[in-house]
């Protein structure tokens, strides 16, 4: 089974797939997540696995844009513990560094230890790309924030692990597909929908879903480009869109909004 994700061999992402898929599952490294999508929708691998939100971070919203735009659906999702690690080059030592290198979530959830330890920030695309740059450059002042896999697959010296300022720092990682994932009865439903630009419009299109007992895990909104100060409003609950009261929500949503677009049912993590 070949599943896409962004990053190079070692990024939180591959662990992401390696742990929810097993070992038998091929990952298929992607310079961006628009090529993680497209390497799905082009056919080239089964499934994607895209972040979508960090305990610390919040909402990457790249990857809500792209579900947007795309007709694949959201049929998993995954949730990592994100322990971060500090790696040099063999013989290279704490007091050597004066750079570090890293994607600049990363760099911001290990900011007390760059402070404490007055290290230089340089953001790069990717955690994993970081620790594959300094060895192949063989810098010998700068180290990587990356995973302790990541150290063990460029041949990298862990010089300090859990260096994360917040030890609750988790990413969930949603998996996408042609299609989204049958009714399991332990379901949620992500959705996006737009409403008009007026008062009491969005109470409106809540209140489809309260007034059945549906619990909504995650409401949260996006501009919408070329109309200054209109959202898409993006909206987790628990259900599958098969399930009886779901669709009723969703029928009262539909005329209350401009547009609707479900995105996925799949069993929760």
């Amino acid at each position: 089974m070949r599943i896409a994700f962004q990053g190079e061999r070692g990024a939180y992402s591959e662990e992401a797939i390696i742990n929810h898929f097993g070992w038998e599952a091929e990952p298929i490294p992607k310079p961006s997540l628009k090529d993680a999508f497209r390497s799905v929708e082009m056919g080239e691998a089964e499934y994607g696995l895209v972040p979508a939100e960090n305990t610390l971070e919040g909402s990457v919203t790249q990857t809500y844009d792209l579900l947007l735009e795309s007709e694949l659906k959201i049929r998993g999702e995954a949730i990592l513990r994100i322990v971060h690690c500090l790696m040099a080059n063999p013989g290279v030592t704490l007091k050597d560094i004066r750079r570090v290198y890293s994607h600049p979530q990363a760099l911001r959830q290990c900011s007390h230890f760059i402070e404490r330890n007055r290290l230089e920030e340089v953001p790069m695309y990717d955690t994993a790309g970081s620790a594959k740059m300094i060895k192949e450059a063989n810098l010998r002042d700068a180290a990587a924030i990356a995973s302790r896999r990541a150290a063990e697959i460029y041949g990298l010296n862990i010089l300090s692990e859990h260096i994360e300022s917040n030890p609750e720092n988790y990413t969930r990682f949603l998996i996408i597909g042609p299609e989204d994932y049958p009714l399991t009865r332990r379901d949620k439903t992500t959705i996006a929908f737009k409403i008009e630009h007026a008062p009491g419009t969005l109470f409106r299109a809540l209140k489809a879903f309260a007034k059945r007992g549906l619990n909504l895990t995650k409401i949260e909104s996006r501009p919408i480009p070329g109309r200054p100060w209109e959202y898409t409003f993006y909206l987790d609950l628990e259900g599958h869109r098969e399930d009886q009261l779901v669709k009723l929500a969703l029928k009262e949503l539909e005329k209350a909004s401009l547009y609707i677009k479900i995105l996925g049912s799949y069993p929760r993590a």
